[in-house]
């Protein structure tokens, strides 16, 4: 039962308010709700509370542990522990355990020979961390993936297990309802101000007139990020970024392909009996920072579909059932995630720019900063590296499987 039953009034005052609340900031509110050492009110502010556009439920729902830095495995080993084990973590009393149809499918990073290099020390770095991977020359593709051209390739990693794709506003939705089972408030609003006095973070405003204050405000506003820190009077370099996805079939069925991830850029995964696929901008195309949604299917024709079916002759034969655009959350200075406080700010903490890693780095991203409001530390993964000092210094730390 909810601990609070009166409305949001057009003065109001929470002890945390979340400014975005799907998968990230769902998770930090259901996190900290759970917490036995922290009483509080958390207010979840959402412009959508359908998602209809949300990164979340727009995004191609995998998750994977095959990173080049360290932390972004375990992180991710977290959210695989998460997945697999939903009814301990998201379970509510009386209610079915959630489903999200999680398929284990392994990610496949395809490298040509000027690549193997770079592929190769990844993979010193993932089996170093007990990463389940397996490294594959040509010949072994071959003969475990014949529906795939090889004579190009220097060599392929391989997740064995604990990688794989699953329902994405399933699992949102299942952090929602344990979310509200503890108490937390979901607001339908849109934050165009957050206010300061001095060095804290001490409220929002909202379209409407309203004004929440707050102890704590934590940034999770997906694709706005950059936008919200600016209303703090922050630099984030986080922008939208469109990244779009397209479901097609083919006449001859690819058995037992896993989520492939191409030397061009081009991935590929079965959705059910059919398939998705997508690609990022690189080198020269164009990527701009945008908000809308729109499709082009030239990007399918001119990019897409010539690096599937180059790398799968399959693919050839295809045809296109649907399409939509969804957002990565890029940090322009390392494709890397910004979570922790605002060293000056220390009030105002950050939980974005996942770069399109953030469905699946969204429970220890939220465990993390629930650790730090309760206890002003973290408990388990320290997240320093990913803080936002290295945004200040202008130091990346560089991820370089990005998909």
């Amino acid at each position: 039962m909810n601990r609070y039953h009166r409305g949001v009034e057009p003065t109001d005052r929470a002890d945390v308010v979340i400014i975005g609340g799907a998968i990230v900031g769902s998770s930090v509110a259901t996190f900290l709700a759970q917490r036995p050492d922290w009483t509080g009110r958390i207010v979840v502010i959402e412009r959508d509370l359908t998602y209809r556009t949300a990164s979340t439920t727009l995004s191609a729902a995998s998750i994977r542990l095959q990173f080049s830095t360290p932390l972004n495995i375990e992180i991710s080993r977290f959210g695989i522990a998460l997945i697999k084990h939903l009814g301990e973590w998201l379970g509510v009393a009386g209610q079915p355990d959630p489903e999200i149809d999680f398929v284990e499918g392994g990610y496949l990073f395809l490298a040509t020979p000027a690549g193997l290099p770079i592929l190769e020390s990844n993979h010193a770095i993932q089996r170093a961390h007990d990463v389940p991977v397996a490294l594959l020359s040509p010949a072994e593709l071959a003969a475990r993936f014949p529906w795939l051209r090889v004579d190009d390739l220097g060599a392929g990693s391989l997740g064995l297990s604990d990688e794989g794709w699953f329902d994405a506003y399933a699992l949102l939705q299942a952090f929602r309802r344990k979310a509200r089972s503890v108490g937390v408030e979901y607001l339908a609003g849109e934050v165009t101000e957050v206010e300061r006095d001095g060095d804290r973070a001490t409220g929002v405003r909202l379209t409407d007139g309203r004004r929440i204050a707050a102890d704590w405000v934590v940034n999770a506003a997906g694709p706005r990020a950059g936008r919200v820190a600016a209303m703090a009077g922050l630099h984030l370099p986080v922008e939208a970024r469109k990244r779009m996805v397209f479901h097609f079939d083919c006449r001859t069925r690819v058995e037992g392909s896993p989520l492939v991830i191409d030397p061009s850029g081009v991935y590929f995964r079965p959705e059910g009996p059919n398939y998705i696929a997508g690609a990022s901008p690189h080198g020269d195309q164009p990527d701009p920072e945008t908000l809308e949604l729109d499709v082009d299917r030239t990007w399918f024709e001119e990019v897409v579909w010539p690096g599937m079916a180059h790398r799968v002759p399959a693919f050839e034969a295809i045809r296109l059932l649907d399409a939509w655009a969804g957002h990565y959350e890029v940090n322009t200075l390392d494709h890397n995630a910004v979570i922790g406080p605002h060293p000056q700010v220390t009030n105002f903490l950050f939980a974005n720019g996942f770069s399109g890693h953030g469905l699946q780095q969204a429970p220890a991203a939220g465990r993390a900063l629930a650790e730090w409001i309760a206890t002003g530390d973290y408990e388990t993964l320290d997240m320093r590296p990913l803080g936002y000092e290295r945004i200040a210094r202008n130091e990346p730390l560089r991820e370089v499987n990005v998909v």
